[in-house]
């Protein structure tokens, strides 16, 4: 089975941010780091688009949707500080074609690495065995 694995894109300095990290908004390089990745995604026959609660997250991916005519559904097995178990069981059920936005820390407990904000990675799962196959940039 194949997916595609995105990490969020660009939302300021966490420090800088006053309240809620999770309703910590895209800036204006995440923005348009969010439209390039639909521009280049919209081809990878995407049939389901799934999500960290993270309004960063959500407005990476909502771009994309729109263009799929597809509805983000919101996971907390994607939220930051997910454990892999949940994170890659969420990954088990679904099926190919599916695209999740998450953090850089579950990607790095799915992947080993947790890739630069804004990018996507298309994996391949073989039993609980991730592999990139390619990676998408910004």
């Amino acid at each position: 089975m194949s997916f595609v694995l995105i990490r969020h894109a660009s939302a300021g300095e966490r420090a800088a941010w006053l309240g809620d990290d999770g309703l910590r908004p895209l800036d204006e390089h995440g923005r348009e780091q969010a439209r390039m990745l639909a521009e280049r995604l919209v081809e990878h026959g995407i049939t389901r688009i799934l999500s960290s609660p993270a309004v960063r997250c959500v407005d990476t991916v909502a771009p994309l949707a729109g263009a799929l005519g597809l509805n983000v559904e919101i996971e907390a097995a994607l939220a930051e500080g997910a454990l892999r178990e949940d994170a890659l069981r969420l990954l088990l059920q679904s099926r190919d074609g599916a695209a999740f936005c998450t953090h850089g820390d579950v990607l790095a407990e799915l992947l080993g690495a947790e890739g630069q904000k804004g990018t996507a990675r298309i994996a391949e799962l073989e039993g609980e065995r991730l592999s990139v196959l390619e990676e998408v940039q910004t």
